[in-house]
């Protein structure tokens, strides 16, 4: 047959890594050894927060920098604050920053079920009991979406809507928001 050949996985270049029947030291191991490309990495470690004044010059030490953009305010869980956007997934720069709206909510129109048993009752008594079925009652359900992308970040939040008007709500912060990112 064929002569035995030197394991080319082993670590050791003469393959003699270990002992004849025993697992050696230095054999192949099945599966990844260290994370190489293709394999998840940890995020890098958010950078410690540096007041600017303005063009992103750091402030001078001892002196509080004045938020540049006036008071913060916040859409979800993102929150602009001075010159940068403070996310759950970590801050980004606010200069540049992209912003977007999808409503995904829906606002419904029907005839609330006391308006339907005011209508037999007083149909029963005059005929004006009709007019119980002109009642309307809307009610609005779903969510806002916001994203935000800055300095090759991306976050997204979806915000509850509590009543038709909430989309022109965020439109309005919104706007704010891409004024502050100019």
């Amino acid at each position: 047959m064929s002569e035995q050949q030197p394991n080319p996985y082993t670590s050791d270049p003469a393959g003699q890594g270990g002992q004849a029947g025993a697992p050696g030291q230095d054999d192949y191991k099945w599966g990844p050894g260290e994370a190489s490309y293709g394999y998840p990495q940890p995020y890098p470690a958010a950078p410690a927060y540096q007041p600017t004044i303005g063009a992103g010059l750091p402030s001078p030490a001892g002196y509080s920098a004045a938020p540049a953009g006036g008071a913060g305010f916040a859409l979800g869980d993102i929150t602009v604050a001075g010159d940068q956007i403070i996310t759950p997934s970590g801050t980004m720069p606010l200069r540049g920053a992209m912003w977007n709206a999808t409503d995904f909510s829906r606002t419904e129109e029907k005839i609330p079920p006391h308006a339907i048993v005011l209508a037999i009752v007083f149909f029963l008594f005059c005929l004006l009991g009709l007019l119980f079925l002109l009642m309307k009652e809307k009610t609005t359900t779903g969510y806002i979406q916001v994203t935000v992308t800055s300095g090759g970040r991306h976050h997204s939040t979806m915000i509850p809507a509590v009543d038709a008007n909430t989309f022109h709500w965020v439109m309005s912060q919104l706007g704010h928001a891409r004024a502050l990112s100019m």
